[in-house]
């Protein structure tokens, strides 16, 4: 049994070797004029490359003052959600109690700040608004999903169901949205 599967694991090496130098394209000269065959790593990283640049070379980037409509739909969730966050850290300042238990409004306000900064930074098109907005969906999903395990009624279930599938819907229709919208040069690229 063993020298069986021996023999096989021999006999799928010596395919691999085979394929790989006849699919091995001529690289670079080195020196004395030879050739030396493109590694397996090389040549994967050369056509992931050639996808990029195809993918790069079909995107069109934004004019000045235009939104993808994903951003846009993003930048009213999180103005929504600013306001709610703002809302609820008013309540907690005035003492409101929720369930019998006090609230701390410090965490509240802070969650406020972050949600309108996305808001405002999505409505002007900011990469960095839309990466962090993407984490928190993806957060989203992750909690939804998670969530779903501990449903205990019908509703609750479908309610979770419902956010998990519009986080996702949006995670997914802004990550075409970031490749459009030019990542800012890092200091001192220039």
């Amino acid at each position: 049994m063993a020298g069986a599967r021996e023999r096989k694991r021999a006999e799928r090496r010596k395919r691999k070797r085979r394929s790989d130098e006849v699919q091995a394209a001529p690289a670079a000269p080195a020196n004395g004029g030879e050739r030396a065959p493109e590694t397996f790593q090389e040549r994967m990283a050369r056509r992931y490359e050639e996808r990029n640049a195809e993918a790069r070379a079909k995107l069109e980037p934004l004019e000045p003052g235009q939104r993808p409509r994903a951003v846009t739909v993003g930048a009213v969730v999180a103005a929504l959600l600013a306001m709610v966050f703002s809302v609820s850290a008013v309540l907690a300042i005035a003492g409101v109690h929720a369930g019998g238990r006090e609230i701390r409004p410090a965490p509240i306000i802070l969650f406020a700040l972050v949600f309108w900064a996305m808001a405002i930074g999505m409505w002007r098109s900011r990469y960095w608004a839309v990466l962090g907005f993407q984490t928190i969906l993806l957060l989203m999903m992750l909690a939804s999903a998670v969530g779903l395990v501990a449903v205990s009624s019908v509703l609750q279930a479908v309610g979770t169901t419902l956010l998990l599938l519009g986080s996702a819907a949006l995670f997914y229709f802004m990550i075409r949205a970031m490749g459009r919208i030019q990542m800012p040069q890092p200091p001192g690229a220039d």
